[in-house]
């Protein structure tokens, strides 16, 4: 009699596929109840590793990698995405970020991983960080070759930001809590505002010395008594209906005696009619110009899509530096106010800091030295 040999257990293997743009928006509502990028920095490293070992826990079985969904203008990645794609067993997939900041592309690389990983039977479980009811057609797909989808969330801070049919749909459910994001995610500190330039006030005249006004007295006499204007409407004859008794005065016949001697002598100008120079106050700007930070990421972002597109090998059109060709200067030009959304010919400030910024990631690639714009 033959002994029956029992099948050997199935170890199980997984694919850890987080979308980047659900867990960052969900963590910044969160912890500091903002929904941008910008507010806060994200040590990403550490937080895949979190994450990979909280899966590690749950599934016990083989990680086959993590995918990491993320967006990049013209899906041209940022250094912080560079960064990412050279993790271990990491897949850096990028959609593409549009001029309004909305990510298009990323569901549906999500939704053909998963798919491809399942027909191929490569998994036998996904952990899936992700709340767009999109997924929910991957989901079954994934289900019908028999893997196992557990689906991750962070903790609302009020209701849900999960779609209810993806909750319904998926083998687990896992929230991610407060306590498990908050040493990954760090708040920007809101810059400072500058404090307004207090009004200078005139310096008082030294011991001896007259004052403007006393100078004015000494040559002409005392002032007269300002007196405001009286209403035109009240005052004012009509030249053309004259009192009564009087004939009608043309624009020849009136002299400066008539128009009074206040109307030509310093008396006249209040300080109503003086501009801020003229009372030692500081001329303010006619409008503000673009934000440096924003201004600097444009043109580093520039200057990376052109290491990208042009190489190492075109190193030299950019020698000696650091005044850029005309080309590539206007190239810079034109890309950067695409991206910005505004022209910033009318600021040559901020045009050196755009050509400072391409130099300066220029630099770092290539190991170049270069000078300030």
């Amino acid at each position: 009699m033959t002994d029956i040999v029992s099948p050997l257990p199935t170890l199980a293997r997984y694919a850890i596929m987080i979308d980047v743009g659900y867990i960052y928006a969900a963590a910044g509502e969160l912890l500091f109840s903002v929904g941008s990028r910008r507010e806060y920095r994200v040590d990403t490293d550490k937080l895949i590793q979190a994450l990979t070992r909280h899966a590690d826990g749950l599934v016990r079985g083989e990680l086959l990698r993590v995918y990491w969904y993320d967006a990049a203008r013209d899906r041209v990645p940022t250094i912080d995405q560079r960064v990412i794609a050279q993790m271990a067993r990491v897949k850096l997939r990028l959609g593409n970020l549009n001029a309004r900041g909305q990510q298009k592309g990323v569901d549906a690389q999500i939704r053909a991983d998963m798919e491809a990983l399942a027909r191929h039977r490569a998994v036998t479980d996904a952990v899936l960080v992700a709340g767009d009811e999109d997924m929910v057609p991957a989901v079954e797909a994934a289900q019908a070759y028999g893997v196992r989808v557990h689906l991750w969330g962070v903790e609302p801070p009020f209701g849900t930001n999960q779609a209810e049919r993806l909750v319904w749909e998926s083998d687990t459910v896992e929230v991610l809590d407060r306590a498990f994001l908050e040493p990954y995610f760090t708040r920007i500190p809101p810059p400072e505002p500058v404090p307004s330039a207090p009004a200078a006030s005139l310096p008082a005249p030294a011991a001896g010395v007259p004052s403007p006004a006393q100078l004015f007295e000494r040559r002409h006499g005392p002032r007269p008594p300002h007196r405001p204007a009286p209403h035109p409407a009240l005052s004012q004859p009509s030249v053309s209906q004259p009192p009564l008794g009087q004939p009608a005065l043309g624009p020849s016949s009136l002299g400066p005696s008539a128009l009074g001697p206040s109307s030509l002598g310093p008396s006249s100008l209040g300080p109503s009619s003086l501009g801020p120079s003229a009372l030692g106050q500081p001329a303010l700007p006619s409008r503000l110009g673009p934000d440096r930070q924003r201004v600097e990421e444009a043109g580093e972002h520039v200057a990376q899509k052109w290491i990208l597109t042009r190489g190492e090998d075109n190193i030299r059109d950019l020698l000696p530096g650091p005044i850029l060709p005309p080309v590539i200067d206007k190239e810079l030009l034109v890309e950067a106010e695409k991206e910005l959304g505004a022209s910033l010919r009318p600021y040559q400030e901020a045009r050196e800091w755009l050509r400072d910024a391409f130099w300066e990631r220029v630099r770092r690639q290539f190991g170049i030295g270069s000078g300030r714009s």
